[in-house]
């Protein structure tokens, strides 16, 4: 096997505007991508550490950059999944490893996963937090979008979501509640997301109390978000969700986001694909594996002035698969 050369850094992307998310504002994305060469083929990998998860852009780079020696010495992707844990920066290097398989042998992506060639799919738009009436003149600006995800914040969630159905009447909605509510106000929540029509809620209450959801009556699709991690995690999830939002930078890429897919199946739990902020770089990957998903929120590219050369086309709600001057 050909040794592979690393190379890794950090990117910044403006944002069309900043966007609020449960405590937290971003102004800009901060990506870090990592390359492999054989000397004569690239491939490129692209995450978003998360905060959240105590990782940051210099920390991931200084995890990919850990694996340059072993690359020369002939570290494959099979072999990266042991070699690393679940993450983002496993996730760049992953995407990697396909990128530079499809270049080497003139194959894409999904042939080599064994997948269906993809076909668009339609993504979520996100509406950012906000007061109800910020969130409502987000919401008339983009009610011409077939779907829209709210952000929601645990407190005067009622009334930003009839604002927001009042501003999109005919948009289909999910929402996102961040971990923010609790088990005493999940029954009010539920029926307010019900009033609306909203048909997905991510994550209502904390990681740590999701089994406070096991028999919980409701009529709305109730998705798991940062309750997953990699496939080692699922099995605890069914009776408690009745689907999981898989992101590569949570799995730690397409490899094990792949193998995460066939076992929410199995467990039956439907599947949700969503994104962390991003050019199309990542979300390419992701769009193999939501072939299939109940919902997409790939919407990342979505909120930068510019994307990359070569990006994903968003038409009328749509993402439409790149080419392989982009990834895979």
């Amino acid at each position: 096997m050909t040794p592979l050369s690393l190379s890794v850094s950090i990117e910044r992307f403006a944002m069309v505007e900043p966007f609020m998310s449960t405590n937290r504002l971003t102004s800009e994305a901060v990506v870090v991508v990592a390359e492999l060469t054989d000397g004569s083929h690239r491939g490129r990998g692209e995450c978003t550490p998360d905060p959240r998860f105590d990782q940051t852009a210099e920390q991931a780079v200084a995890s990919i950059a850990a694996m340059r020696d072993a690359l020369a010495r002939g570290l494959d992707r099979i072999d990266l999944q042991s070699a690393m844990p679940a993450g983002a920066a496993r996730n760049a290097l992953d995407c990697a490893f396909w990128d530079l398989a499809a270049k080497q042998s003139g194959t894409p992506v999904y042939e080599l996963a064994g997948l269906a060639a993809p076909a668009p799919v339609m993504t979520a738009y996100t509406i950012g937090l906000g007061t109800p009436a910020q969130m409502a003149q987000a919401a008339r600006a983009a009610a011409g979008r077939p779907l829209l995800k709210i952000k929601l914040s645990g407190e005067n969630d009622r009334e930003r979501l009839r604002a927001i159905r009042l501003a999109a009447p005919k948009s289909e909605l999910i929402a996102d509640a961040n971990q923010t509510w609790d088990e005493g106000n999940l029954a009010e929540n539920l029926a307010a997301c019900a009033e609306v029509g909203v048909t997905l809620i991510e994550q209502p209450l904390p990681a740590a109390n999701d089994a406070a959801l096991a028999g919980v009556a409701h009529s709305i699709v109730i998705c798991a978000d940062e309750s997953l991690h990699d496939s080692a995690s699922i099995s605890r999830l069914a009776g408690r969700y009745d689907a999981v939002n898989i992101k590569l930078d949570k799995a730690g890429g397409l490899t094990e986001a792949l193998k995460l897919k066939g076992e929410a199946k199995r467990e039956g739990l439907d599947m949700m694909v969503g994104c962390r902020l991003g050019t199309s770089l990542a979300m390419a990957p992701a769009l193999l594996l939501a072939q299939g998903a109940i919902f997409a929120d790939l919407d990342g590219p979505l909120f930068l002035t510019a994307d990359r050369p070569h990006g994903l086309r968003y038409e009328e709600g749509l993402v439409h698969p790149g080419g392989r001057e982009l990834w895979g």
